[in-house]
């Protein structure tokens, strides 16, 4: 059967914050002066220039990232989603997720942004120390981060954190205790991302350096087990989530199902007219080959602790894994036990989770 995905997610990506963090890699411009109404219009346009694109796909989950979506006028955020279940049928109970930065906070915002249409809501914590949150360059505190994930644990059904660790001098008794404070909100899920210092950013250019290597490979064991006696199951390399709360929007993206990106530096995969597409905004439409549709597959994902299953990874890009990837290498890094394969699927151990990027290298060269 030829394959034709029905459904789509949208991201809606808002790039304008209130300061930059000086770890941050991502497309941002400082929120001044910014004309809301004329960048909503225009974000309105594009949905309806997909919609003649893509005209009858279901729509599986919006998600307002950044930057800092929370800066976005919640009537805003409402006019985006009505839009989208205009231009297309919507899935029942859809996931409507938002990020948030604390340091947008005001009394009511998380009520607002729930009736404007929000259902998820993602909050940038990123440490639970004023030192850190400082070094990070947060410009929230901690008592303003607790207030938040107070509020959304009570205004939302579906929640979640992020925190970066392995920050330089960070112990584990240190990161233990931030660990045991996010769990005891009752957050249906939490993404742990750990330090990189990217080329080009604050941290690269004051020779910033993250903790060392085996240090940091303690903490991420020391963490999944500690989450996991807590019932948030490891479900893809940086994220854990009580069992029915995983991401549906990050799934798209690792599972390789198709999306759209709406905003300045927004990007998006789709399929149509037996073609993939690599989309850049605004309507920059490049095809993919086979292989190159493959090798995202791949590296996506691996991500995951279920891995790649064959069936779908054929079925979305139409080659076989097993002849797509270096047999020899995956037969070394199975036999050294990086990797697991049944007739079903093919995943990256515990120990594999360690070492991704050298695996993915390894089954594409």
């Amino acid at each position: 059967m030829p394959y034709q995905p029905q459904e789509i997610a949208v991201y809606i990506h808002w790039p304008f914050c209130k300061s930059k963090c000086p770890y941050c890699d991502f497309y941002k411009e400082l929120a001044r002066n910014t004309d809301q109404d004329t960048i909503i219009a225009e974000y309105l346009d594009a949905l309806k220039r997909y919609h003649e694109i893509l005209p009858e796909r279901t729509v599986k989950s919006v998600f307002f990232g950044g930057g800092t979506p929370s800066l976005i006028k919640p009537q805003n955020i409402a006019k985006i989603i009505d839009e989208i279940a205009r231009l297309w049928h919507i899935r029942t109970n859809p996931e409507i997720s938002l990020e948030a930065n604390p340091n947008t906070h005001y009394q009511t915002m998380f009520a607002d942004l729930k009736t404007a249409g929000i259902n998820r809501l993602s909050l940038g914590v990123q440490a639970l120390n004023e030192a850190d949150l400082r070094f990070l360059g947060r410009t929230h505190t901690t008592e303003t981060a607790r207030q938040c994930l107070e509020e959304i644990t009570t205004v939302f059904d579906n929640h979640s954190a992020d925190l970066i660790y392995a920050r330089p001098h960070q112990t584990l008794p240190a990161w233990q205790k931030e660990l045991t404070e996010i769990c005891s909100y009752g957050l249906k899920h939490i993404s742990l991302y750990q330090l990189t210092v990217e080329e080009n950013t604050v941290f690269a250019r004051k020779n910033i350096r993250p903790l060392e290597e085996d240090a940091a490979v303690e903490m991420y064991e020391f963490t999944r087990d500690f989450l996991t006696e807590r019932n948030y199951n490891l479900y893809e390399v940086s994220n854990f989530a009580q069992t029915g709360f995983e991401s549906v929007h990050n799934l798209t993206y690792w599972q390789g199902g198709d999306y759209i990106g709406i905003g300045k530096s927004a990007h998006g995969r789709f399929y149509e007219n037996n073609t993939h597409y690599a989309a850049e905004y605004p309507f920059i439409h490049t095809p993919l080959t086979a292989y190159e549709r493959a090798e995202e597959l791949l590296i996506m994902g691996l991500r995951l602790t279920q891995g790649i299953n064959k069936d779908v990874f054929c079925q979305i890009c139409g080659l076989d894994l097993t002849e797509f990837i270096n047999k020899q290498k995956l037969n070394n890094l199975r036999t050294a036990g990086f990797l697991t394969e049944t007739p079903t699927h093919l995943f990256a151990t515990r120990r594999g989770f360690l070492v991704l990027n050298q695996l993915i290298l390894e089954l594409c060269s």
